[in-house]
């Protein structure tokens, strides 16, 4: 019997072994077969080289054409092996895979220390990958973590390994992983971190870059300098541990003393890129080739209106502004006060009402429907369905003029015009101009309280200054390939008229009254200028929107969480803001006469202290509509050292008709619109 059970395991012995010799002949002819397979579906040298399979480079330009950001993969110049510095490939290979040189693509004494460590350590196999292994999963995988993944990526890499030589596979390497900050390739990195070309990377940077690939988003400089800078500390040691440097040049290098570049900083001009490049993809159909897009933007006009909004918005409220040229071109637009801290952009984005900037809509209904400025109207009280709107004033002024009840921003008169024209004809008309929003029908409406956005306001005012013609915001010209072919070029449309021009030049008599007479004076700029404030429910919103010269500039302030903000009314902050952007926006350009000059009413002569200093308009509404109660008179002032300046030299220069005719300067006598006559009859007031 005991003779019996030694022949028993030898027989054991000898099945199990020729088990795992078969198994293991047949795992190798598996895999034989599975590289020569791969090896013949593999790519050309040549075509690996190529690295538009990375994504797609596009290039932002300004309106004078310069870069203002790039986006996608970054490249610099592909560096044949040769020239490549020789620190640079050392430094790779200490760190990601000192056996590179004599392993055949997978690293069987790397495997084995990895399942040691993870098996004595805990957790998954870790730090098994050769650069081969790398490459392979670069190129042609994903970075999932499964079995199958890892065998696939061992199959290619034997494959690689096979096919290219050892300093071909390094060269692409280098030129192809990424390294943080939106570079692929060594060359790219050299100039994104250093300002240079990789050719001439020291050995601190070289340990920097060759620091980054376990973790570009950890070790980046952009992210994280210090910790850059220890990484490639650890990299210059295990250099000197495996002889790739000699003590001596590992005392000699200080990463610390590498001078990296700091990332450019998220300006204002972020919030138009932001806007603007998701366009592309109904304006062209290539998504691989590098592009360059020109665009409208002025740069010197997004630092004057980031300005603008910045020095005047009032502490703990956002603001925003956008400008449109003539024809719709959007040359600056400050979608927030900084874009790090907050990239929603509240010019193209946030919904708000309007409050009395929405009253353009009102009276150019009126005036389409046969009103003129010079036109009676009566400011009494009035319901509508149970509404009843109030002034701000809280008094009533009769029979006058409508111009006067437009520079004064007076509700009734708004109600009534509502009332007699139409409240869903005053929605036809805003959303004939450009207003993307639901408009609704109640009677408050006629006080701005449905949801807008700024580029939609700004844009139905530039309606208004292009004499009626349609205007429609773009802020791409072109779209070209980095080889000059033109793959999309705009067109401007002047051939629709959405208001007659002669109502438009009324509405723009109108405008200017507001701003010489009215509720928008902090708006004046020396040279005609047309525009119209607009202040919300407890002042949580401010608007101001207005133009000269061709240039039409919207301006909202408030909170993004709608809160009140005291004082916050359109004709301080907001057309302040309009006011030193304008100023200078304007200066280059020609001044331009409009077709109209204002006749100002006797009132303005003598005006009174509400009329410029204050309240700004009879927007203070609640969400009905209906104007708030005036303030607690007991209650604390809150002071505007702005306004508190402006009051105080008030009196420097009297705002009396000699001071308003030097402003408007008018050449020759005025013009009047032309337009259909109307019979010579005395004037009734427009019910």
């Amino acid at each position: 019997m005991a003779s019996k059970a030694p022949s028993r395991l030898k027989r054991t012995f000898v099945i199990l072994f020729k088990t795992g010799l078969y198994g293991g002949l047949l795992a190798a002819i598996t895999v034989v077969i599975a590289v020569a397979v791969a090896m013949s579906s593999l790519p050309s040298y040549r075509e690996l080289v190529r690295r538009d399979d990375l994504g797609q480079m596009i290039q932002v330009h300004a309106a004078d054409g310069t870069v203002m950001m790039s986006l996608g993969p970054s490249f610099g110049d592909w560096l044949r092996y040769d020239d490549i510095p020789p620190i640079m490939r050392s430094a790779l290979i200490a760190v990601e895979d000192r056996r590179f040189r004599s392993h055949p693509g997978v690293d069987p004494i790397g495997i084995a220390r990895g399942l040691w460590v993870s098996t004595t350590g805990g957790g998954r196999v870790r730090g098994v990958s050769t650069i081969t292994q790398q490459l392979a999963r670069n190129i042609f995988l994903t970075n999932d973590r499964s079995f199958i993944r890892k065998v696939r990526e061992g199959i290619l890499a034997l494959a690689i390994e096979r096919r290219f030589s050892k300093d071909q596979i390094l060269e692409l390497y280098l030129n192809r992983v990424y390294f943080g900050g939106g570079a692929f390739g060594i060359d790219a990195a050299s100039r994104r971190f250093f300002g240079h070309s990789a050719r001439q990377l020291s050995l601190s940077e070289a340990a920097i870059i060759a620091g980054l690939v376990k973790a570009p988003s950890n070790y980046s400089p952009t992210a994280d300098v210090e910790a850059a800078k220890d990484r490639a500390s650890v990299v210059i040691k295990l250099m000197a541990d495996n002889g790739f440097i000699t003590p001596a040049q590992a005392l000699d290098a200080h990463p610390a003393d590498a001078k990296v570049i700091p990332p450019p900083k998220q300006n204002s001009v972020r919030y138009f890129t932001d806007w603007v490049l998701p366009q592309l993809d109904l304006l062209i159909d290539e998504t691989v080739e590098p592009i360059s897009v020109w665009t409208t933007l002025d740069l010197n006009l997004q630092k004057l209106g980031d300005q603008a909004v910045n020095a005047n918005v009032p502490s703990g409220a956002q603001g925003a502004l956008v400008s449109l040229d003539r024809d719709g071109a959007v040359r600056a637009m400050v979608g927030g006060r900084d874009y790090v801290s907050s990239i929603y952009n509240r010019a193209t984005q946030a919904t708000r009402q309007s409050g009395s900037a929405f009253k353009l809509f009102v009276y150019l209904t009126a005036l389409e429907a046969g009103a003129r400025p010079d036109d009676m109207t009566v400011d009494e009280p009035i319901t509508i369905d149970g509404w009843t709107p109030r002034n701000n004033s809280r008094t009533f002024s009769g029979q006058i003029t409508v111009r006067e009840a437009f520079a004064r921003s007076i509700n009734t008169v708004s109600a009534r015009l509502g009332q007699q024209f139409g409240f869903r004809t005053v929605a036809d008309m805003a959303q004939r101009l450009g207003i993307t929003t639901k408009v609704n029908t109640q009677p408050s409406m006629v006080l701005g309280t449905s949801d807008v956005r700024l580029l939609d306001m700004t844009r139905a005012f530039a309606v208004v200054a292009r004499k009626g013609v349609a205007v429609t915001p773009y802020g791409i010209t072109k779209v070209t390939t980095s080889g000059g072919q033109l793959l999309y070029q705009q067109r401007s449309d002047e051939s629709r008229v959405l208001i007659p021009p002669f109502v438009a030049a009324e509405m723009t008599d109108l405008l200017q009254t507001a701003v010489l007479s009215g509720t928008g004076g902090a708006a004046q700029i020396g040279r005609p200028v047309a525009g119209k404030t607009g202040t919300t429910t407890s002042n949580k919103d401010g608007w101001f929107i207005g133009f000269s010269s061709g240039l039409t500039t919207g301006v909202w302030m408030g909170r993004d969480d709608a809160r009140a903000i005291p004082g916050l009314q359109g004709g301080r902050a907001p057309a302040r803001a309009f006011h030193d952007f304008m100023v200078q926006a304007v200066t280059k350009r020609p001044v331009e006469q409009f077709e109209t000059q204002p006749v100002l009413p006797d009132w303005v002569v003598e005006p009174d202290e509400e009329a410029w200093f204050g309240q700004p308009n009879g927007m203070m509404v609640d969400p009905d509509g209906n104007p708030l109660a005036p303030a607690d008179p007991n209650a604390p002032e809150i002071v505007d050292p702005i306004y508190t300046r402006e009051r105080e030299g008030a009196d420097a220069e009297r705002m009396d008709r000699e001071w308003i005719e030097r402003q408007i300067a008018p050449r020759g006598p005025p013009r009047q619109p032309a337009r259909p006559p109307r019979d010579s009859v005395p004037a009734e007031p427009v019910q």
